[in-house]
């Protein structure tokens, strides 16, 4: 997913990734290529879930008002609805 996301906006400026504390986001391979394009991760410290609370609140907000029940027919359709959202 970074990796389509890197292709899709080209060099992005200013961009936070938040992700939960998976093996896969916490590997050396993964901070390296965040480090390389200028991004910075963002996940709960070991042990303390209200780091992110914020983050984690919004996301929540989203997925229930906005897209749970909902059946998009198309991509383009979502992203308008999730941004009219945001």
């Amino acid at each position: 997913a970074l990796q389509m996301a890197l292709w899709r906006r080209k060099r992005p400026r200013n961009v936070i990734v938040h992700t939960d504390r998976g093996g896969q986001y916490c590997s050396a391979d993964y901070q390296a290529q965040l480090k390389r394009h200028n991004l910075r991760g963002s996940m709960s410290a070991k042990g303390c879930c209200y780091d992110n609370a914020c983050v984690e609140s919004f996301f929540h907000s989203l997925k229930v008002e906005c897209i749970h029940g909902e059946h998009f027919i198309s991509r383009e359709i979502m992203r308008a609805t999730v941004f009219n959202y945001i």
